[in-house]
């Protein structure tokens, strides 16, 4: 099984588990070009006043670590900074978050979700 289907499949599971927990899905794969892609947002999803900004992580085993600890502050700071683009480009006046979801599934299905509300900070 290949990691871009992994991705996917972790992604689609994650919009499903959002949408059961009252979320709205705004966007998926939101990207931000500014010449080059300054970064990318799996999924914006809205409950009530809060926008969630959520990078998801699929793994198919934990061995070397849980999905969360592979979004490094790098990867953090693109996120953030996209996230301020799509706040500014839909003129968005709303508290948000920086979630994630992590994944694990055997290939085919998802066998486990956990969502990390607020998990890191601008």
């Amino acid at each position: 099984m290949n990691t871009q289907h992994i991705g996917q499949l972790g992604e689609k599971a994650a919009r499903a588990y959002l949408k059961k927990q009252g979320y709205r899905i705004l966007a998926k794969n939101y990207k931000k070009v500014m010449g080059k892609i300054i970064g990318e947002i799996d999924i914006v999803a809205q409950k009530g006043g809060l926008i969630s900004f959520v990078e998801v992580k699929t793994r198919s085993r934990e061995d070397y670590g849980l999905p969360c600890e592979f979004v490094t502050k790098s990867k953090q700071q693109k996120i953030i900074r996209t996230a301020y683009a799509y706040i500014e480009d839909e003129g968005l006046d709303a508290d948000y978050s920086f979630d994630i979801i992590e994944v694990l599934c055997d290939g085919r299905h998802a066998t486990d979700i956990r969502h990390l509300p607020h998990a890191f900070m601008p």
